[in-house]
């Protein structure tokens, strides 16, 4: 579905590209479903820890940037990257959850300096951050999982 989307776009658009260039858009297709889908989990988690748990905002991200790398690791590894059958998979998926830790290290970093330093409204914050660590994502498991 996701590459007859693509090819009917390209087509609309009036460009052409090569197979391989088609295929990495129907890559980054896939890979902003399933970016989206983490997002809208993430943020969720991040109001309902926020709102209603009275947790703290870096301590809510933390917990609901988690839920949202364990849905993202499964999409991915299922649906959008061309995970190498021949590596570990215990490995990849220790390379993974250590590139999602630096993601999370980096999306903490910003709603820390946009919300206690730079008085930046919470949510506001995390789509900041969420932009950011979104690049970082895509370059890291397109690197090391395939």
């Amino acid at each position: 579905m996701s590459k007859e989307f693509v090819k009917k776009a390209l087509k609309l658009l009036h460009i052409e590209v090569s197979e391989k260039t088609e295929n990495l858009f129907v890559q980054i297709f896939k890979f902003a479903i399933v970016g989206v889908v983490a997002t809208v989990i993430d943020f969720l988690f991040l109001y309902i820890f926020k709102e209603f748990f009275k947790l703290n905002t870096i301590v809510s991200n933390t917990l609901s940037f988690l839920i949202s790398v364990i849905y993202n690791y499964i999409a991915s590894v299922k649906w959008v990257f061309d995970v190498n059958k021949e590596k570990d998979a215990k490995k990849q998926f220790i390379i993974f959850m250590i590139f999602s830790a630096l993601g999370l290290l980096l999306n903490d970093l910003i709603m820390f300096l946009c919300v206690d330093k730079l008085n930046i409204y919470y949510m506001l914050a995390k789509v900041i951050a969420t932009m950011v660590v979104m690049v970082f994502n895509f370059v890291t498991r397109k690197m090391f999982l395939e």
